[in-house]
């Protein structure tokens, strides 16, 4: 009888340890999968919007703003002009697009579609870049793309955040072509224009690696990659640096809400070899609009573009 007891005894030692095996390994794996989700979370407060702040971005309308544009390509400026669109909407989180209708899984998003326009010669260019960032301002963009036209043919390039950045591009240079591919995740310039108008203080000083905008790597034909980057901000102004792409970018902004954006400049080497140069691409303010612009679709509204200084 005690041998029986002693079997039994046995038999279940082995079963709870087996089973307290499985949890600590549920556990350990939890626990990892845990740790992960805190790296893609960076550990600050969500922000909180102020009603000061749903007043002017949640009132039904876009917050448009035109620029006199100096854009360097080719060695020489080009005269042009550039637009600001900031919106808020709902972004699907699966889909990564805008929701048509309300949902409590929906993410609210602040968007930015900038535009540029601008002749080289003969030909037009035109550029857009549009990103989608959580108003929450607690984790990198959702979204961005970013799309350039010209006569020679056109490029598009996008980025998704899920389990890491998945990018897909398409371009109609042979060494470019179509590439769909993954990266780490790292802070996105593209993503700062938006940080900057929820909270400019929470935006990245010091030294870190951040992926240069979506538009200048097509534009230079560059790796899409995180680079070595250090910025200041002070006093409006936020200056990045990426020293081994020779490259700063300046971005002006009014330190009291709603933060608008004032002026930019872009300097970086344009050409190649011996022939290369430091050039200046700038941007400065000419009006700002608010409006439902989506419903400003008739011929009688073209005076709008009258207000905005685009004509």
């Amino acid at each position: 009888m005690n041998k029986i007891y002693i079997l039994l005894f046995s038999f279940f030692g082995i079963l709870a340890s087996c089973k307290d095996d499985t949890t600590s390994k549920e556990q350990a794996l939890q626990s990892e999968s845990i740790s992960e989700a805190q790296k893609e979370i960076p550990k600050k407060q969500a922000f909180s919007p102020s009603q000061e702040f749903k007043d002017y971005w949640y009132a039904g309308e876009a917050e448009i703003t035109s620029y006199k544009l100096e854009q360097a390509r080719y060695g020489e400026l080009r005269d042009g002009t550039a637009v600001l669109v900031f919106v808020t909407e709902d972004f699907l989180p699966q889909k990564q697009v805008k929701a048509d209708s309300y949902s409590e899984n929906n993410i609210p998003v602040l968007k930015l579609n900038a535009t540029k326009n601008f002749n080289t010669g003969i030909y037009p260019y035109s550029i857009m870049q549009s990103t989608f960032y959580p108003v929450s301002n607690n984790q990198h963009a959702l979204k961005v793309s970013c799309s350039v036209q010209e006569w020679c043919g056109h490029v598009y390039a996008q980025l998704n955040n899920r389990d890491q950045f998945e990018i897909n591009s398409h371009s109609y240079f042979e060494g470019e072509a179509d590439q769909d591919f993954k990266l780490d995740k790292a802070i996105l310039e593209n993503e700062l224009w938006t940080q900057l108008r929820l909270d400019p203080k929470s935006l990245p000083v010091g030294d870190f690696k951040a992926i240069p905008s979506l538009e200048f790597l097509r534009l230079k034909h560059l790796e899409t990659k995180a680079y070595n980057a250090k910025a200041i901000n002070k006093n409006g102004q936020y200056i990045i640096n990426y020293h081994k792409i020779d490259r700063r970018l300046t971005i002006n902004y009014n330190p009291e809400f709603p933060f608008e954006i004032t002026s930019w400049e872009e300097t970086y080497k344009y050409g190649y070899g011996e022939n290369s140069k430091k050039l200046t691409t700038k941007a400065t303010k000419l009006e700002t609009l608010k409006s439902a612009y989506w419903s400003k679709n008739s011929n009688a509204d073209e005076s709008l573009r009258e207000t905005l200084k685009l004509n």
